[in-house]
């Protein structure tokens, strides 16, 4: 019995005193009031009372608000502006100009009209493309599919010209001129063409007309190239390899 007695009072042995039970609950008391007179100061303090933002407005910031002002001048001296309104025409920006063509197109309709060298070195495309265009138009209407053709004769002779001129001439001239300038030059032929749609070229009448359309041609492209080349006395030598390519052409034409 001794050792059972001993054993229960080991088991139930703890460092756990009634006193250490009295300060718990001093704490907890402490703890409660202190929770209570913060909620009854909570409950005793005034409700905030609605401010108008009238009089929050007159009695607090006495400043100037900032409002954004739109400034004209801001907008008269910006760079974009100013160069969008200086902007060329479109057609300016293409590099066509009717004025040019049209001088053109007289020049070559004229052979005895001197040429205006600062024009013809253009590198206009536009009046070569459209006769081009005409040229084969015109040999369908008259029955013959010859576009490839025209654009094939067109860009070797251009070729041939090219380097042929820039052989006689010191000043040098660009691939786009010596289009330019035998497109141009193209417009008789459009012309003879024309004729061929009404009535057949094959005979005397036909032969000769292709032979003056021939000279016409090349002795308004040899005018034109001494004009913008400088190329003063020469124009029989320019003019001799033009009337072979016009030739061609008008072979297309008459048969």
């Amino acid at each position: 019995m001794s050792n059972l007695g001993q054993f229960d009072s080991d088991f139930y042995q703890s460092n756990y005193t009634i006193d250490n039970q009295e300060q718990s609950c001093n704490d907890y008391d402490a703890y409660g009031s202190h929770n209570g007179s913060r909620k009854l100061q909570a409950s005793e303090q005034p409700p905030l009372a609605f401010v108008p933002p009238e009089t929050l407005m007159s009695s607090g910031y006495t400043g100037q608000f900032f409002q954004p002002v739109s400034n004209p001048d801001c907008y008269s001296q910006s760079p974009y502006i100013d160069s969008f309104d200086e902007e060329p025409p479109l057609l300016e920006e293409l590099g066509i100009n009717f004025d040019h063509i049209w001088q053109k197109t007289l020049t070559v309709l004229n052979p005895l009209k001197p040429a205006d060298g600062s024009i013809m070195n253009e590198t206009d495309l536009a009046g070569p493309i459209l006769f081009c265009v005409a040229l084969g138009a015109t040999f369908l209407l008259a029955g013959k599919v010859q576009f490839g053709y025209v654009y094939g004769m067109s860009a070797i002779g251009c070729l041939g010209i090219y380097a042929l001129l820039n052989l006689m001439s010191s000043s040098g001239v660009s691939y786009g001129c010596v289009a330019s300038v035998l497109g141009y030059c193209l417009l008789p032929m459009v012309i003879l063409s024309s004729c061929a749609i009404f009535f057949s070229l094959q005979g005397t009448i036909g032969t000769v007309l292709a032979l003056i359309i021939i000279g016409w041609c090349s002795l308004s492209a040899s005018k034109i190239f001494i004009s913008a080349l400088d190329m003063e006395g020469q124009q029989l030598l320019i003019a001799y390899p033009c009337a072979l390519l016009y030739g061609l052409f008008a072979l297309l034409t008459v048969f």
